[in-house]
């Protein structure tokens, strides 16, 4: 996605044309760098980014007066993510806004001394990114997205929704440390529930849909939906697989329920971003990266879709719509 379309989501007009054309007389123009790992034509990436840029302007930053954006999106590719890493290093950003797990590494890798924001990390510290939460050290901060304890949650919430289950499919992303870490979470809670657990990689999506095929062969299945770039962007794939085999699934974020999906359980993503540019404000004001901590989610939402309860037979417990922070019907 091209920066002009970001800045038409907050209803002002981008500009073309040199910096110094459009700077304000006499006022500095500051660069600050935008790396996602989601594609960048993707509705929740624009979402996030029009929330962070949102707020930038309630701190009195402004395209075109004080502020010029460089936005670039992996896709979930590896590879994609790493040059785009480096491209926007050599731009030489006043500070960086890196959007999920697998941004963080190849920016660290461009550079040691360029200010990084994250948000969408999960243990930022067991990662390496940071020394300690409350002491990041060296010039990576930001807001984290959850701890890998929150992972053993989604057994409960599948087994309270859908009791008969005894089998979870867990789609997870191998080549991140936080997907191994979210599927190593589910595995220990489950045999304390007599439950069985295999791991389905998400990286194709001739791969998502054999495997997913292969486990609903056999009965009591459900889906556990670990956080990843490679599941956002195949989710469409996946909501329709789980559909398809009537396998109750559970998710880690809102947007995968609002598209068809039957429950999630995370944090409110958006939130961390708007969150994040007053971090970016702060250094850009001459704060520095290691004296501000690492901050964890300050809402979590559970969302249930009706819709796709009754299509899977399932009834809601009254318990759980209780406790729920959105009914879609």
């Amino acid at each position: 996605m091209k920066r002009r379309e970001f800045i038409t989501l907050l209803g002002g007009a981008a500009v073309a044309g040199p910096l110094s054309v459009r700077a304000q007389q006499g006022e500095r123009v500051r660069r600050i760098a935008v790396l996602t790992g989601i594609a960048e034509n993707d509705a929740e990436t624009k979402v996030r980014i029009a929330a962070f840029l949102q707020e930038l302007q309630k701190l009195g930053w402004a395209e075109g007066r004080n502020v010029h954006l460089d936005i670039r999106g992996g896709a979930g590719s590896s590879t994609a993510v790493r040059k785009d890493a480096a491209e926007l290093v050599a731009l030489g950003p006043d500070v960086i806004l890196a959007i999920g797990n697998a941004t963080v590494p190849p920016l660290v890798e461009a550079s040691r001394t360029v200010p990084i924001v994250f948000t969408v990390v999960i243990d930022p510290v067991g990662a390496g990114f940071v020394h300690s939460l409350s002491k990041p050290g060296g010039n990576v901060t930001g807001f984290m997205m959850f701890e890998y304890s929150l992972s053993g949650k989604w057994w409960e919430l599948l087994k309270q929704i859908a009791p008969g289950v005894t089998r979870a499919a867990v789609l997870r992303d191998p080549t991140l440390p936080s997907g191994i870490g979210q599927f190593a979470v589910v595995q220990a809670v489950a045999p304390s529930q007599s439950l069985e657990t295999i791991a389905i990689n998400v990286s194709d999506e001739r791969e998502i849909e054999r495997d997913i095929e292969d486990f609903a062969r056999s009965p009591n299945g459900g889906l556990i939906v670990t956080a990843s770039p490679s599941a956002v962007g195949h989710r469409k794939l996946i909501i329709t697989l789980a559909a398809r085999h009537k396998l109750p699934a559970v998710f880690n974020q809102r947007f995968f329920i609002a598209e068809g999906g039957l429950l999630s359980y995370g944090p409110d993503l958006v939130d961390a971003n708007r969150r994040a540019a007053g971090y970016v404000d702060r250094i850009l004001k001459g704060a520095k990266p290691s004296d501000l901590p690492v901050q964890a989610p300050t809402k979590y939402e559970l969302v249930i879709n009706l819709k796709t309860a009754k299509a899977l037979r399932l009834t809601v417990p009254p318990s759980m719509l209780a406790i729920a922070d959105e009914v879609i019907e």
